[in-house]
């Protein structure tokens, strides 16, 4: 593994052939370094390193106690990003994220001075966001989506790379408040951690109850993620690809025309425009990460999970009959044939 010392300069730009070979090895290197604190979780890993390569958002579910704030912290080490947690709670105001106009002595006298609230970082974690009121979670649309917050009428841009790692507890559903189907869209993938392996149990539990783990090594700047960003959009990709990408989309709406049986009989919201962009976005990632050149049906095939997951709604129908969003996402991949 090439050590941090191997990269050129961070005051010296990148040029193309060196992001390229840099996102080759990109992969492996950060599964060694994350993998000194997180065991197991490689597919978590993966997808991980596809959104902030994408410049995209994250929403992880899972249960308590599987180490995803850990997670998140130690990725945001090892891409040498400043760090937030925020602790949503159902009394969490706009402001405790955003800032606030505070008043303040001078030499001049009292005047009010902003603030800044912790969403002024490179990497924010959104720490079980469904346990705050929709009003709170909303305040985190325009910095999702803009990358700026507007307080008082001032518009303050947030530093870059940006990005939003929110967390839900899927246990727990008393006293929380799910999110909207808009906010849901502007997570550019949803990322499920389950449960470990015994092998991998067994190995956290000897790792966390012995000696302080190796600290981990800066791979990558902010500087260096905003241009592997730019890089990425421009991976080729044929237009029966993206059309591929599109009619995947497309088959999950139902009431629509030549939409399949089983969207109409169990989904009542199908996925967006948003939707489509994520997969070939992703898919562009996925390309350069395995140190290859274009974009194949297979890349889009194996974005379609994350991406479906959290803008696939199913109706009551299917809750009945125990059909789960994944296995309406497999049934769409054998029906949409490239």
């Amino acid at each position: 593994m090439s050590a941090p010392s191997d990269l050129p300069p961070s005051s010296a730009p990148l040029t193309e052939r060196q992001i390229v070979e840099l996102l080759s090895t990109a992969r492996q290197r950060l599964f060694a370094e994350v993998g000194k604190v997180i065991v197991g979780q490689l597919h978590v890993i993966d997808e991980m390193l596809i959104a902030l390569l994408s410049g995209g958002h994250c929403l992880i579910t899972g249960a308590p106690g599987l180490a995803k704030t850990l997670l998140i912290k130690t990725v945001a080490d090892v891409c040498h990003l400043s760090f937030q947690r925020i602790q949503f709670t159902p009394d969490l105001m706009p402001s405790d994220i955003t800032g606030t106009e505070i008043l303040e002595d001078s030499p001049e006298g009292r005047k009010l001075v902003f603030s800044r609230g912790p969403v002024f970082a490179n990497m924010i974690l959104a720490d079980e966001i469904n346990r705050t009121p929709p009003k709170t979670q909303a305040s985190l649309l325009e910095a999702m989506q803009e990358h700026q917050v507007t307080v008082n009428g001032k518009t303050m841009h947030l530093p870059e790379p940006f990005f939003v790692l929110a967390t839900q507890n899927p246990i727990e559903q008393e006293g929380t408040y799910p999110l909207p189907e808009a906010q849901l869209d502007r997570f550019m993938l949803n990322i499920v951690i389950d449960y470990l392996s015994e092998d991998d149990e067994v190995a956290v539990v000897t790792k966390t109850t012995s000696g302080k783990g190796e600290p981990v090594q800066r791979l990558f700047t902010g500087e260096e993620l905003l241009a592997f960003q730019q890089v990425v959009r421009k991976v080729p990709i044929a237009e029966d690809v993206a059309r591929y990408a599109v009619r995947l989309s497309a088959a999950s709406r139902p009431g629509r025309e030549g939409v399949p049986d089983f969207v109409n009989q169990w989904v009542s919201w199908g996925a967006g425009t948003r939707a489509s962009q994520n997969l070939v976005l992703g898919a562009k990632t996925r390309v350069l990460l395995h140190n290859r050149t274009h974009v194949t049906v297979e890349d889009i095939r194996a974005m379609a999970l994350p991406v479906f997951r959290h803008r696939i709604l199913v109706n009551y129908k299917a809750e009945a009959e125990g059909v789960t969003v994944e296995k309406v996402i497999g049934k769409l991949l054998e029906h949409v044939k490239a």
